[in-house]
């Protein structure tokens, strides 16, 4: 909790501080880009389980993200219950109905037909979890009075960017999934006006028969996603 009375400028020595050589660093660079390389977005899930574990490891690395004046605008939404699953695909496969309907217009939906979706989800119900991430746009300080966040589309952005990456360290894939309007999920999750839903993510290990779009494969080259000033 913020406190309106004590907020003040404290600094503190550096308290990691990663020691590598020119060598290493370019070693480790190349090594985290080989890595993430393999992560996809994959919609066909096993029964696999996943620990409650390794989901609150990975949601505690998206905890470590930068944010604007700190204050940490987000919030996850772990979902393993069966039942609650299933009310979330319904929901939000009704917002899609309505979307692919023509909702999203003609544009829209011919560049999502590379990637072969509709608004058919059943990964909702069979990936091992659903996190959901919201993003505050206010809090409270201790006195219950209320306060601005800054940044907060960015600062919920990397920390969804961190989420993803930790999961794919943990060696499982997920599928990041925005149905359009998402707020039947304060309702549902029991989430403050405070809080907007941004992002479902579906969380588990594919099937031996999964498949992703080969579209998806085709990563823009270097030279056209980087301007280099020296």
């Amino acid at each position: 909790m913020f406190s309106r009375d004590h907020i003040e400028y404290l600094p503190v020595d550096l308290p990691d501080r990663l020691q590598m050589t020119d060598a290493e660093m370019a070693e480790a660079a190349q090594a985290f880009y080989q890595h993430m390389k393999k992560r996809h977005t994959v919609r066909d899930y096993s029964d696999r389980p996943v620990s409650r574990e390794v989901i609150e490891d990975c949601i505690r690395t998206a905890g470590t993200a930068p944010s604007g004046a700190n204050h940490q605008p987000w919030h996850f939404v772990a979902i393993a219950n069966p039942e609650m699953k299933r009310r979330v695909r319904e929901a939000a496969e009704e917002e899609e109905r309505r979307f692919y309907d023509g909702g999203a217009g003609d544009e829209w939906l011919k560049a999502l037909e590379p990637i072969g979706t509709n608004d058919h989800k059943p990964h909702l119900e069979e990936a091992p979890w659903l996190i959901v991430i919201f993003a505050q746009r206010w809090g409270h300080f201790d006195d219950g009075t209320r306060f601005k966040n800054y940044y907060v589309p960015e600062s919920t952005g990397i920390a969804s960017g961190f989420l993803l990456a930790a999961l794919h360290h943990a060696g499982l894939v997920s599928l990041t999934h925005t149905p359009n309007p998402m707020r039947f999920l304060n309702k549902m999750l029991g989430r403050p006006e405070s809080e907007k839903p941004i992002m479902i993510v579906a969380v588990g290990h594919p099937r031996a028969d999964a498949q992703v779009p080969k579209v998806a494969k085709m990563k823009k080259p270097l030279e056209e996603i980087l301007t280099v000033a020296e």
